[in-house]
């Protein structure tokens, strides 16, 4: 991400917005709205959300016609990676290794659980 949107964080609409444009790679206002569940949103507010997106610099368009095509410049991993770091730093005082211990005592996380978590890790390394 770049140093611009680093901090930014998105409001729950904003994020739900992201989710969508990352799955679909790009859209217009109708087709995101589309996407959602019943009772739809309001073109109108979506469209403001994208277009505070759009300042945050999370999304950007190129025109199509008289409307625009809406896509998202923030890699999904990139802006998950700065949720997690602000989650571990705001939560539990910066140490990765409190939040999974949190988890697994909440979660009751098997100890079979945690070797298969384990493994995916290592495999990623």
């Amino acid at each position: 991400m770049s140093k611009s949107n680093t901090n930014k964080q998105l409001t729950k609409a904003e994020e739900d917005i992201m989710q969508i444009l990352w799955d679909l790679g790009e859209g217009n206002v109708a087709a995101i709205v589309a996407q959602f569940d019943e009772p739809k949103p309001a073109t109108n507010t979506v469209s403001t959300i994208v277009r505070i997106l759009e300042s945050k610099e999370f999304v950007s368009y190129r025109k199509e016609g008289r409307g625009h095509i809406y896509f998202p410049i923030i890699k999904k991993e990139a802006y998950s990676n700065q949720s997690i770091n602000k989650l571990v730093d705001g939560y539990f005082q910066g140490s990765f290794k409190s939040m999974v211990s949190f988890f697994m005592k909440k979660n009751d996380i098997s100890v079979k659980e945690m070797e298969a978590i384990m493994n995916e890790i290592n495999k990623e390394k």
